[in-house]
This record gives C-alpha cells, sequence and structure tokens, in this order.
C-alpha cells in the first residue's frame, strides 16, 4: 500500500477501530447487499394539488392498502380493511371522527394497535433493523421495536406484549401511539421519492407542498419550466416575477402569493384597479372555476391584464439585453396597429380581441409608466424579501437539479432539446454552444451562479438565465418553439397560438434517438430508461405514457385539475420496486375530508412496465454501488491490520 492509501486507511480506522469492528460493518454491509431493493415512487407536474399529492403520500401509491392484504386477507372485510387504511393516512383526522362512537374505547386501542403492529411487520420486511429503528418516531422508538419484533416463536412473551398495550392505553398514550405507528408505516412503504419538476403554478397550495416535502425523509426533485420561473422570481428577476404574478391572477390563486409567501399586492391592486377602471379586460378571463366572488373575479382580470403588458414590456428589456436568447420575434408591441386594433405576427396581420391599452405608449411601447416602475419596484422587494419564499427556493437548491441518474434511470422535466433528425441540438447559451448532458451542466450552472455567484454579472447573467429556461426555444425544460403568451390572450386564430414541441416528443419510438439521449448523458442503453413529465398524455385519447418499449416513460398525468379534461385521469405515479415498475394511474380526489369521513381512498389502475425474472436486491442499485466499494476499503483497512501496518486502537 501506498502512503496515500495508508493515510486514507488511518482515517477510516478512527470510526472502526479494532478489527473486530472492521469485520462487524463487512458483515452488516454484505448482508444488507442481499436485501430486497426498497420502493422508489416517481411524480412530475403535481402544480400545487396540495390534498391530491399528499394523499398519494399517505397511501403509498397504493402501496399500503396492498400490504393491508397481505397482513389480514380474508380475517378482515373490505370495510374494516378501508378503515384501517383510512386511519393510518389521516390518524389524528379519523380517530377525532372514530373515537366519540366507541363504547369501549381500550378495547378499540388494544385491537388497532395490535392491527397497525401486523402492517408495521410487514412494510418494515424489506428493511434492516437498524433502518427501522431510525425510521420509528424518537418518543415511541422501544415500544414500536419491541412490538414489530415479536416472534410468534415466543410464545411465552405474549403476556409482555399485552403488558405493554396495556399500559399504553392505561397512560393514555394510545393516541400519540397510533400516530408514531401510522408514521412509521407510511415512512416504510416509500423508501425514497423522485419529484420529475413543476409543483408550482395553477394549483392552490403549492407551497403546502414544499412545506410537506421538506419533512419528508428521502427525496430528490428535478426543476420543472414551473419551478424555475419562481426560482428566479425569489431572487428579483423582472421577467419571472411579471409571470408569477399573473399566472396567480390567471387561476385565481392571488392568496399564494400574499397568504402563503406575504407578498404585499397591494400597490398592484390599486394600481390595476386605477389604470384599468373601464377597461372590461375581455380577454382576461379566469382559467377553471376559482370559486371567488364577482368582485375578485374583476380584480383577478385587471391584474392580469396589467402584470400581462407589464410583461411584455420587461421581458422586450431582457431580450434587448441578452441577444443570444435570440427571441426578438416575441417583441410584439411594437407590431400592434393602435388605430386599427390589429397586430402582424410573423407577417400575417390579425384583429386583436382586446384593443384598450391605457398604459402603452405607441410611439414607445415598450416604456414602464411611471406607476408601472413603482408596481414593479415594490414587487422585486416583496419578493427578495419574503423569508419563507426564500426558504422554500433554497430546499429547491438543496434537493433538487436540472437532472439526475438514479438507478439507471435518467430523470429530467421535459425533454433533451433534439434536431429534426433525431441528433441532439446544440443550444447557444451567452455564446457557446452546448449539448445533450454538457447543456444540462452549464445551465445548471448558472442557475446556481443566479443565487451565490459573488460576480454580479455572472449573477445576473445565472437569473436572466432562469427566465430563459422557463419560455426559451432551446431551454431542456420548456421544450417548445416559443411561449405564445401575447397570441393566446390577443388573438383568436389559433394559427397564431401554435406552440410546437421540440422534434424529442414525436422521436420518442425512435430506439437510436433514445439510444443517443442514453449515450450523452453516459449511460449503458441497453439497462436505461427516462423518466419525465412536462407535456400531459392525453389518455382518454388512448396516447400510451409508455414509449420506446418501456425506455421511456411520460408521467404527466394530469395531476392539475385545469389538465385533467386534457388526460381524463388525475395523475400519474411510477413505481419501482424489487419486482419491476409499476404505472399507477389516479382518479380524482374530491378531498381529504371526504376521504376521513367516507373512507374513500384514491381510485387508482396499475399497470405492469416491467417485471423482473428475479428480485432486485440492494446489490444491484446505486446504493449497493456504494456499499461494494464501503466493503472493500474495510476489506482494505482489515489487511492493514492483520499486516501490523496500522496499530488498531484502544479497545
Amino acid at each position: 500500500m501506498d502512503a496515500g492509501d495508508l493515510k486514507y486507511l488511518e482515517l477510516l480506522s478512527r470510526s472502526f477501530p479494532t478489527q473486530a469492528k472492521a469485520a462487524a460493518e463487512i458483515i452488516n454491509l454484505n448482508a444488507i447487499l442481499n436485501l430486497p431493493k426498497a420502493t422508489e415512487v416517481f411524480a412530475s407536474d403535481v402544480h400545487g394539488e396540495y390534498e391530491a399529492f399528499t394523499h398519494l403520500l399517505r397511501n403509498g401509491s397504493g402501496n399500503i392498502r396492498m400490504k393491508i392484504d397481505d397482513a389480514f386477507g380474508h380475517t378482515l372485510t373490505d370495510k374494516e380493511k378501508n378503515s384501517l387504511a383510512t386511519l393510518i393516512y389521516y390518524p389524528r383526522e379519523k380517530m377525532k371522527l372514530i373515537l366519540p362512537n366507541v363504547e369501549n374505547q381500550e378495547e378499540w386501542f388494544s385491537k388497532t394497535i395490535l392491527q397497525l403492529t401486523t402492517v408495521c411487520k410487514i412494510a418494515a420486511g424489506k428493511y434492516t433493523r437498524s433502518k427501522v429503528r431510525k425510521a420509528t418516531p424518537e418518543d415511541f422508538a422501544y415500544i414500536i421495536n419491541e412490538l414489530i419484533t415479536e416472534s410468534n416463536l415466543a410464545v411465552d412473551k405474549h403476556a409482555y406484549y399485552n403488558a405493554i398495550i396495556d399500559a399504553v392505553v392505561r397512560t393514555d398514550c394510545a393516541e400519540t401511539l397510533i400516530e408514531a405507528m401510522c408514521k412509521l408505516i407510511k415512512q416504510l412503504a416509500i423508501d425514497h421519492l423522485h419529484l420529475v419538476g413543476d409543483v408550482f403554478d395553477r394549483g392552490p397550495a403549492p407551497d403546502l407542498i414544499v412545506d410537506t416535502l421538506m419533512t419528508f425523509h428521502s427525496l430528490d426533485i428535478q426543476w420543472g419550466n414551473h419551478d424555475i420561473v419562481w426560482m428566479g422570481a425569489s431572487q428579483g428577476q423582472r421577467g419571472c416575477i411579471a409571470h408569477v404574478v399573473r399566472n396567480c391572477a390567471r387561476y385565481g390563486n392571488l392568496s399564494i402569493l400574499e397568504d402563503a409567501y406575504g407578498i404585499n399586492i397591494l400597490p398592484l391592486a390599486t394600481f390595476a384597479l386605477d389604470a384599468y377602471q373601464d377597461d372590461p379586460c375581455v380577454a382576461f378571463g379566469l382559467k377553471g372555476n376559482p370559486q371567488l366572488n364577482a368582485q375578485d373575479i374583476e380584480l383577478n382580470m385587471k391584474i392580469q391584464k396589467a402584470m400581462a403588458i407589464i410583461q411584455f414590456k420587461v421581458e422586450a428589456k431582457l431580450i434587448e439585453e441578452n441577444p443570444t436568447f435570440k427571441m426578438e420575434d416575441r417583441n410584439l408591441l411594437h407590431h400592434i396597429d393602435y388605430e386599427k386594433g390589429t397586430v402582424v405576427v410573423d407577417g400575417v396581420e390579425y384583429e386583436l380581441i382586446d384593443k384598450v391599452f391605457p398604459t402603452i405608449d405607441p410611439n414607445d411601447p415598450y416604456k414602464l409608466t411611471e406607476q408601472e416602475e413603482e408596481v414593479m419596484q415594490r414587487l422585486v422587494q416583496a419578493f427578495t424579501g419574503s423569508e419563507k419564499l426564500q426558504r422554500h427556493m433554497r430546499f429547491f437548491l438543496d434537493k433538487g437539479s436540472l437532472y439526475k441518474i438514479s438507478n439507471n434511470n435518467l430523470l429530467f422535466h421535459a425533454c433533451s432539446p433534439l434536431n429534426p433528425d433525431g441528433s441532439l441540438k446544440e443550444v447557444d447559451v451567452y455564446g457557446k454552444k452546448y449539448k445533450g448532458k454538457e447543456l444540462y451542466d452549464i445551465l445548471e450552472q448558472y442557475v446556481r451562479d443566479g443565487f451565490f455567484s459573488e460576480d454580479p454579472i455572472v449573477k445576473k447573467r445565472g437569473q436572466d438565465l432562469m427566465w430563459w429556461l422557463w419560455l426559451g426555444e432551446g431551454s431542456p425544460l420548456f421544450a417548445k418553439s416559443k411561449m405564445a403568451t401575447f397570441e393566446l390572450y390577443l388573438i383568436a386564430d389559433k394559427a397564431a397560438r401554435k406552440e410546437v414541441k421540440n422534434p424529442f416528443y414525436t422521436l420518442l419510438e425512435d430506439e437510436s434517438v433514445v439510444d443517443g439521449i442514453f449515450k450523452s448523458f453516459g449511460m449503458d442503453p441497453e439497462k436505461s430508461r427516462i423518466v419525465c413529465g412536462h407535456v400531459p398524455v392525453k389518455v382518454k385519447d388512448g396516447e400510451d405514457p409508455v414509449k420506446c418499449g418501456g425506455r421511456v416513460l411520460t408521467i404527466d398525468g394530469g395531476f392539475s385539475s385545469a389538465y385533467q379534461s386534457t388526460t381524463g385521469i388525475a395523475g400519474f405515479t411510477l413505481i419501482s420496486n424489487s419486482y419491476g415498475f409499476v404505472l399507477a394511474s389516479h382518479d380524482p380526489l374530491e378531498s381529504a375530508e371526504t376521504a376521513v369521513r367516507d373512507e374513500v381512498d384514491i381510485h387508482s389502475s396499475r399497470r405492469v412496465i416491467t417485471r423482473f425474472l428475479d428480485r432486485t436486491q440492494v446489490a444491484d442499485t446505486d446504493t449497493g454501488k456504494e456499499l461494494k466499494t464501503q466493503i472493500a476499503d474495510l476489506e482494505r483497512l482489515l489487511e492493514a491490520y492483520r499486516l501490523r501496518l496500522i496499530p488498531e486502537r484502544a479497545k
């Protein structure tokens, strides 16, 4: 062994100071390698739908109900199983409904704890005792671990376990213990969560989703275009802020700004009501049914129009400052004939739906009025000064990335940009061209620079690039030819509104194209899969989310209620366990309250994508590779001890 090896092994010996301890850890790690692979769940495009998404976390994407079936077979009725499942999903809420109607609460507690113990045992079956102990809520770790490690052979200890339960009930700890056991079951049902982009926009509660994710035991996030625009907004990037505020108004979700993140929109509301006082804002109706009163709907429409005009203006400045973005064709305000009420787009003249523009000077259409400038300054201060928003975005940076390679799965939100012939598209990033993995890597570096660089020029580039990632033609998060915001609002002719998808989406059945993407990321095409979202899968029209013989899985199934008429379902989750891959499609959740009261779970249809002939073990995963490296290092340490190259420390 050379000096470098010995130095490293000396450091390792501090954790394993004797031959016995090193050997014991080798034995332990080798045993773990032979456990079944734990369950991973993949989801995408949850778009603020807090109740539906968190219900699927609570039910383990259907896994918990299956474990209840495994545990009790025909010994419980379907109604009893549904009741137990609902208790596991919502223990506190369900006990509030059940307990007032129970005649003998001590008997109910005892029976329920025993049932939960049985489910816990099955849920813990593929994990080491050490991992289960670490997952167990601390206050009841001893009690729960004693209960779930009960051996059927140790009949003489039944009195001991019954005494534990009796003592829990007598000391009024039963409800708290039940909550702890339910929490453990849910944690064991999903070992790791992959969230493939788009937590934000459209739905009413993205902040609550992020709060939930921040307490989730193990996850990673691949940023979506709707996430990156919020990340840019948090750093004061004006184009991103303009979109975020406009979009919240469009979906009647201004409460996300005010109530969730403490962003004061009163100056904006005052400006919008004044500037557009007599304007019916005919092109700015709200999307969906936000259940607002008439006054609030009118306010949202006026704010939406005010921010749309501001957005067109601030984007023009960004486009001028960043010529490499090549988006000059998106500046359309100077192509409007304000007397005729028409606009020229790509050489074609169209009549405008809305012809009232009180804040636009036809002679200088991209100049913000004094009031608009003041509104933007206040919004920048509010976004950058929101402690909660900053905390949430730092969480996205800590747990997120533009892509991830995990267990031979390539995860990204939208696409790897392609040319029409299937080759990797070169994209200009501030004067240099990149494609494939290199494109993703440089873009992620710029995103992080937008938060942390001490060079103001580099930092601004990173922030402006977050806006470009939201809507740029070569952006791997956007994956379309243009963001037709102006056209969608103001031109009725669908020909002007057309947004052409990147060829990635039309070439997903071409194996050679998919192979090229894998090779760009240094992956073996024979063993790899792409998992992505972004474009809703039209299941109701017969579209299949499984592409290229299962090598590409597109899992945007419409968590967002705004997309459910397009998809015909209410979301996908992809489940990867030791047996293979299963794609679950979900029906809508009426409400969490209904789920608790009526014991109604989300109905899910499961489809096996891949079934392995032999169960996948930890040894076959990325974790297994890490453990094998650790074992090899420990074996070298053991050899160094035996050769007396390193002395054992005091026992």
